[in-house]
């Protein structure tokens, strides 16, 4: 286990997004009552306003610039914060995308791991041996499928999902963050291991990870939780977290 007690987070953020910087502090706060690390928050932002591809594809060129910044001030880690970005850009792209933007902060001289939410939320599911998932996303179809892709290639078979076909990020936003808890009744989750309350980042959903594992009786995951237990998997913490779902138990 890591010895330090304070961190710097390192945000890489789409303009439009306000949930990452509100959810994944939440977390990391709500740790701090049980662990003695404390943790600063620090963020570079990548121009998008509606989540098309072409947006997304431009944000993501910009995502070097983002970790080069964050890398001046010498961060602790830093999390690449579009799932649908990452994704849009081709299959395993998470990869590519961490190593590069490692290799940015490496040549500043502020070497820092990175993490992706795509590539958390792939790696969180499979840390719990999910195989088979349903997912609730807030994009348009064509994107959802973009997604359930991603991760089917990485062997995880999504059985069904719900798209709320929303193309503006700041309406994303500013969802209710119970209402996951409703959605996922429109799920089939016959033969799932996992449901993914929110395959977005920018979707809240952390109010409804423990209401809807307490009425599915099934584990519950998001993109934001999947990034957080990422953050304290390479930082090397225990990865508790109160209220956060799962994952976020320790067990993992």
């Amino acid at each position: 286990m890591n010895t330090k007690s304070a961190y710097r987070v390192g945000l890489i953020v789409p303009s439009s997004n306000t949930t990452m910087e509100t959810e994944i502090p939440a977390m990391l706060r709500a740790r701090e009552s049980i662990f003695a690390e404390r943790f600063t928050f620090h963020s570079s932002r990548m121009r998008m306003m509606e989540v098309t591809q072409e947006q997304l594809a431009a944000m993501d060129r910009d995502s070097d610039r983002c970790a080069l910044e964050l890398s001046d001030a010498r961060m602790d880690l830093m999390a690449y914060a579009c799932l649908v970005a990452i994704m849009s850009m081709g299959l395993g792209y998470h990869r590519i995308s961490q190593q590069r933007l490692h290799e940015v902060t490496a040549a500043n001289g502020g070497a820092a791991p990175v993490t992706s939410s795509a590539g958390a939320l792939v790696q969180g599911l499979q840390a719990m041996g999910a195989k088979k998932v349903s997912i609730i996303a807030p994009y348009m179809k064509p994107l959802t499928q973009l997604v359930i892709n991603y991760l089917e290639n990485e062997g995880i078979e999504v059985i069904d999902s719900v798209s709320l076909e929303i193309h503006d990020n700041l309406a994303v936003g500013a969802r209710d963050p119970q209402a996951p808890a409703e959605l996922w009744k429109q799920l089939n989750v016959h033969g799932a291991d996992a449901i993914v309350a929110s395959a977005c980042v920018q979707m809240p959903s952390l109010a409804s990870v423990s209401l809807i594992e307490e009425a599915s009786g099934l584990p519950v995951v998001s993109s934001a939780v999947c990034t957080t237990w990422s953050i304290l998997k390479q930082l090397g913490l225990d990865s508790r977290v109160p209220g956060a779902g799962d994952l976020l138990s320790g067990r993992f």
